[in-house]
């Protein structure tokens, strides 16, 4: 990439809180078929156009595949000319992935990525700096510390370009950007600069992090995605919990992932009943939570403007059924269902089919969830407030 790009930061939410709603039916045709390389699913992103309907999906899925197949027989890049036709159709959420980004977004909800093994955010000073080494990672290995400022990527400049650009850079886009590829990182610590040579490497990621900082205080249970294992995980920090302690569920910055694992997270706050409902080319159908959660204990949900999918599934039927107090921020408001389909040269395609609502029948496309107290700064703390004000079990 030679700059900013414009179009990044919608590809990366399209990225970010791709292939979330899971369909047994699907995975099993999928997997089947071999058409999605194993245990995947379809993805769940915002708003679908206006007036959609299952005929119009099926048009959209014809239309992309016959550009796509004209594009392969002219000797075109198919996923190019499929990329413009779904452009075309209005579905802002739709997109189109080649075979390798495919691949990483099942790395990924497997809680796994390839990449570094380093977090870059934005400093102070508007450079880049990193914020977080993976312990065992490649970045940890070469000597690479939190606050090291990031110079350069492969010889391109970084200062300038939005965080999530380098972050890609960094993991690499290009089909040949896999474990084992070298990356060149220009870097700054203490008004030394130096070069220093890594190899990606598939990494296994923690999406949930348990804590209890004082030991009269709440149990911290912070959810960075619904990967693999995130649901059963959140379960068993509850179940876990000190009797009389409150649980703080921190959901902010979580960009989504596998619904499946959100409903297992749900769960753990709920003796069964519905999560939501959700429709695909017009047939309605409910995910429900598994009886025997905990139903006592205090929960307050922590959640911003990066609470996205997913994680406002988890959110809306925590609130709706009065089983958490939400603190925070709007969140994005994303409630679409995409579904898979093989182009003729391997690449995928996804489309809106439907969309979900919380168990009271809200719709979250384009409209988020209001917390029940709205706080921008230090909303972990007034959440910590509200927490010891609802008291423990009785």
């Amino acid at each position: 990439m030679s700059g900013p790009d414009t179009s990044f930061e919608l590809r990366r939410l399209r990225r970010g809180a791709a292939l979330t709603l899971v369909f047994a039916g699907v995975l099993a045709a999928g997997a089947a078929g071999g058409a999605f390389g194993g245990d995947r699913a379809p993805g769940e992103r915002a708003a679908a156009p206006v007036g959609s309907s299952p005929a119009a999906h099926n048009q959209d899925v014809q239309d992309v595949n016959e550009a796509a197949a004209e594009a392969l027989a002219d000797g075109k890049s198919a996923a190019e000319a499929a990329r413009r036709e779904v452009s075309r159709s209005g579905d802002r959420w739709g997109a189109v992935y080649s075979p390798h980004e495919y691949e990483e977004f099942a790395q990924s909800l497997d809680g796994e990525y390839t990449g570094v093994g380093l977090r870059a955010r934005r400093g102070d000073d508007g450079g880049i700096e990193v914020s977080r080494v993976q312990k065992g990672g490649p970045a940890d290995r070469a000597g690479i510390r939190r606050g090291d400022r990031l110079l350069s990527i492969d010889g391109k400049r970084v200062e300038d370009r939005p965080v999530t650009e380098v972050v890609a850079l960094l993991r690499g886009d290009a089909e040949q950007a896999r474990a084992g590829s070298p990356v060149e990182l220009g870097l700054s610590r203490e008004g030394r600069d130096w070069r220093q040579t890594v190899r990606r490497a598939v990494l296994r990621t923690s999406p949930v992090t348990v804590e209890r900082p004082h030991p009269e205080g709440p149990v911290r249970i912070k959810v960075d995605s619904f990967t693999k294992g995130a649901g059963e995980r959140v379960r068993e920090a509850v179940l876990s919990a000190p009797e009389g302690a409150g649980v703080l569920l921190d959901l902010r910055g979580n960009s989504g992932g596998l619904v499946v694992e959100a409903t297992r997270a749900a769960s753990a706050f709920l003796d069964g009943g519905l999560v939501a409902t959700y429709d695909v080319d017009g047939s309605q159908r409910a995910l429900h939570a598994e009886p025997g959660g905990d139903t006592r204990r205090p929960v307050v949900a922590l959640v911003d403007g990066g609470t996205m999918s997913a994680a406002e599934l988890l959110t809306g039927a925590l609130q709706d059924r009065g089983r958490a107090v939400v603190v925070g921020e709007r969140t994005f408001g994303k409630g679409s269902v995409q579904m898979p389909s093989e182009l003729p040269d391997g690449s995928v395609a996804e489309l809106t089919v439907g969309h979900y609502r919380t168990p009271a029948g809200h719709r979250l496309d384009n409209r988020g969830i209001t917390p029940d107290l709205e706080v921008g700064e230090k909303a972990a703390q007034r959440a910590e407030s509200v927490l010891s004000g609802l008291g423990g079990p009785s």
